[in-house]
C-alpha cells in the first residue's frame, strides 16, 4: 500500500479557538508591547496590510517572512533592527499568555495518535502567517507534540499561504508524497477544502466551521472531530 499522509489545520480544527477573538487579543497585546516604538494603531494596520500582501503573493522565490517583512516595514516606516528584535522577545514572553481560556480539544490528541498508529504521515498545515515559535506554542495549547509531525508549515520557510492551491502542492513536494495520497483536514471551507482542487481528499471539521459562502469546494467527508475520530478508528469513508 502506498504511504498516505494527513494534513491537519490547527485553529478551529485541532485547537479549540475562536480565530477572530484570538486575533483581536493578539493584535491588542502586540500593539501595547511595541507602543514605545510605533503607534499601536499604525502597527495593527501595517500588520494587516503586510499579511494581506503575503497571502496574495504567488511567487516561489521568497518566503512568507521575507514578503511580510518588506511590506510591514514599508507600511510603518521602521528599520528592521528597530522592531524585529522586539517581535522576537514578544513571541517568547508575551505570546504564551494569549492562551488564556483555550483548552485542548478532547479529541485532538486521540485523532493524532490514531492516525499515527495507522501509519499515516502527519503534517500541521496551519496557515503559515506566524513565526515558527508562535505555531509551536499554539500546538502546545492543543496538547500536541511537535515530534508527532513530520512537517509543520511556518512563515520562515513556507512560500505560499492558504487558500493558494500551491500551498498544498508545496507541502506534498516537501514530504515527497502525491496529492492523491494525502488528506486535508480543516474547518474552513474556503482555505482548507480548496486542497481538493489539486487532488487531495478533504474532511471538513464542523466544530468551528467557517464558510464564507463562495467559493465552494469538494468535501469528501465532514463531521465533528469526534465523528472524524470514529471514522478513522473504523477506517470508514475517506479513511477506508
Amino acid at each position: 500500500m502506498a504511504e498516505k499522509a494527513i494534513f491537519f489545520d490547527l485553529d478551529g480544527t485541532l485547537l479549540t479557538l475562536d480565530t477572530e477573538a484570538f486575533l483581536h487579543r493578539y493584535m491588542k497585546r502586540l500593539g501595547e508591547y511595541t507602543a514605545h516604538i510605533v503607534d499601536p494603531e499604525l502597527l495593527v494596520k501595517s500588520v494587516w496590510q503586510a499579511t494581506k500582501q503575503m497571502m496574495k503573493d504567488d511567487g516561489a522565490d521568497r518566503t512568507n517572512e521575507e514578503i511580510f517583512r518588506e511590506h510591514f516595514l514599508a507600511a510603518c516606516g521602521l528599520e528592521q533592527e528597530a522592531i524585529w528584535p522586539l517581535f522576537d522577545v514578544f513571541y517568547v514572553e508575551e505570546f504564551p499568555l494569549l492562551k488564556e481560556d483555550i483548552e485542548p480539544h478532547p479529541y485532538a490528541l486521540k485523532v493524532v495518535e490514531e492516525a499515527k498508529k495507522q501509519g499515516y504521515r502527519l503534517v500541521v498545515a496551519t496557515n503559515p502567517v506566524f513565526p515558527g515559535i508562535a505555531i509551536q506554542e499554539r500546538m502546545k495549547w492543543a496538547g500536541l507534540s511537535e515530534n508527532d509531525f513530520e512537517h509543520v508549515t511556518i512563515f520562515e520557510t513556507s512560500r505560499y499561504c492558504k487558500p493558494n492551491p500551491k500551498y498544498f502542492i508545496e507541502i506534498c513536494e516537501q514530504i515527497d508524497i502525491k496529492p492523491e495520497d494525502a488528506i486535508m483536514i480543516g474547518n474552513d471551507m474556503q482555505q482548507d477544502m480548496i486542497a481538493s482542487e489539486v487532488g487531495l481528499k478533504t474532511f471538513l471539521v464542523e466544530d468551528y466551521k467557517i464558510d464564507r459562502g463562495v467559493p465552494q469546494h469538494r468535501v469528501d467527508g465532514h463531521g465533528t472531530l469526534k465523528e472524524l475520530y470514529e471514522q478513522l478508528v473504523a477506517r470508514r469513508g475517506i479513511f477506508s
